[in-house]
């Protein structure tokens, strides 16, 4: 019995031909959605067989955690995640890890305005009391039960907070937002794109303080303990020895069925057969094989094979970001800035998109009396600066701690980390481009396009969907034809 079954909205299609026991999987890429796939693969039937290919010496991706030899622990990409996926805590469990809770510190978060550091309400009635938005900017906020939702089919970030909480809220709340978590720009992003939840809760109820207020009811109702709140929810979570020990641990688990140096240049398909063409020369067929490459790199790989499908995925932009950790002596830096760090909104025109204290954080990110900043430059707004050589990197991004918390002491340690194309950006019309490319996998069975340029950057999306498309890959027997 042979026939397509295709889950649309996930960009999965698979391939039943009711040898599903015996079908072989390549993954290409080892980030943590390549990783997290075997695993989860493996997981449900350990004789499955599974390669994964890597082009980096190492596996990873984003997650790349180097501890230096002062003793600070840095990280390249992903700095942690937070704890409200079941899925990510039982990925951890499955390789035997015990994730740790950051500090209190974690919770007290600052944005930059006008001058001053100010920090954000943990409630919204604390919003009434806060000098971050000014008196009219509280009362617009409060004006939000009234809104109602809009008949766009898409629209910003920019123009979905100005709409429901006025221009002074969505400059300073969702502005530094957007940058920190895509280093994007508010003004392109697509709401329903980059936060769906808030756009669901939009659809509902209109209003989102009666649609939170709805939700919190619901959650009471149902004795749940942890209900539904403004921010996106759960304690920020990482590892003794930070994010690598995941992703290690995954490789460790995976043994021989991780193949590093060895990029691959292309792909083909012959009847139902994937071919993989390494840039050795060497080919490898599969019944499925699963791209979990970032969007560039799958543009590149099925550019003969599906040109239309490579067309679409290379639109996904990815502008440059560079991360600079900088290490002081507590004694000489002072105790400058408590709790997680800082947001700047765009309309400061400073030069960096903030800073977090690791340190404040984890502990065994700095040695004993030291304390580590990761501040970020570039991306969508000013890609430019993320390019810019090391020296005037590092003095620009000292002048503004320095105006901004007051931090005069000379470092004692710095590092940079680079990325050209970091973070993949959710534009509007991302929504109808991922509908694009199901609608051609569908004549590609067994073909899955996986990675953080679909659908959720975070390292719990990636856990998440890397889970569904082994599950939709193990299912196809009991889904049967279409």
């Amino acid at each position: 019995m042979k026939g397509l079954f295709v889950k649309k909205g996930n960009i999965l299609n698979q391939y039943y031909d009711g040898r599903c026991a015996n079908l072989k999987t390549g993954i290409i890429g080892a980030g943590i959605s390549g990783l997290a796939t075997a695993q989860a693969i493996l997981a449900g039937d350990s004789q499955a067989e599974v390669v994964i290919f890597e082009a980096a010496p190492n596996t990873g991706g984003k997650v790349l955690t180097e501890v230096t030899e002062e003793g600070y622990l840095c990280e390249w990409g992903v700095n942690a995640f937070l704890d409200k996926s079941p899925r990510t805590l039982e990925l951890c469990k499955e390789v035997g890890l015990t994730p740790v809770s950051a500090d209190a510190a974690a919770k007290k978060r600052y944005v930059y305005s006008e001058g001053e550091l100010h920090q954000l309400p943990e409630k919204p009635p604390q919003f009434l009391f806060s000098n971050l938005l000014s008196v009219p900017g509280r009362l617009r906020v409060m004006g939000e039960v009234f809104t109602g939702k809009t008949d766009r089919h898409d629209e910003t970030l920019a123009e979905f907070g100005t709409r429901h909480l006025g221009r002074e809220a969505f400059e300073k709340l969702i502005d530094p937002m957007a940058s920190g978590v895509f280093a994007g720009d508010a003004t392109t992003m697509s709401l329903k794109s980059c936060f769906p939840r808030i756009h669901e809760v939009e659809s509902e109820h209109g209003s989102l303080i009666r649609g939170l207020i709805k939700l919190q009811k619901a959650a009471r109702k149902e004795g749940k303990k942890d209900t539904p709140g403004p921010g996106p929810g759960g304690l920020l979570t990482s590892f003794n020895g930070g994010m690598s020990v995941l992703t290690d641990a995954l490789t460790a688990g995976l043994g021989d069925r991780v193949h590093v140096n060895s990029p691959v240049d292309g792909v083909s398909r012959n009847g139902g057969l994937y071919t993989a063409h390494l840039g050795d020369g060497s080919s490898e067929d599969f019944d499925n094989l699963v791209l979990a490459t970032p969007a560039y790199a799958q543009e590149r790989m099925l550019r003969d094979m599906a040109p239309g499908i490579s067309e679409l995925v290379g639109g996904i932009q990815y502008p440059s970001l560079a991360v600079v950790c900088l290490g002081y002596s507590e004694a000489e830096a002072g105790h400058c800035l408590d709790g997680f760090g800082f947001l700047v909104p765009s309309r400061e025109n400073r030069d960096i998109l903030g800073s977090v204290v690791d340190s404040n954080l984890f502990s065994d990110r700095a040695p004993e009396g030291s304390v580590l900043f990761r501040t970020l430059v570039g991306g969508a707004r000013k890609p430019q600066l993320a390019g810019l050589p090391d020296e005037k990197l590092l003095d620009m991004v000292r002048a503004n701690l320095k105006e901004i918390m007051g931090l005069n002491a000379e470092p004692a340690f710095a590092s940079i980390y680079r990325h050209e194309k970091a973070i993949p950006q959710y534009l509007v019309g991302h929504a109808d481009r991922l509908a694009a490319i199901d609608r051609q996998l569908e004549t590609f069975p067994g073909l899955v396009m996986s990675g953080n340029a679909f659908r959720g950057v975070s390292l719990n999306d990636c856990v998440l969907n890397a889970s569904k498309t082994a599950e939709f890959l193990a299912g196809r027997e009991r889904a049967g034809p279409a």
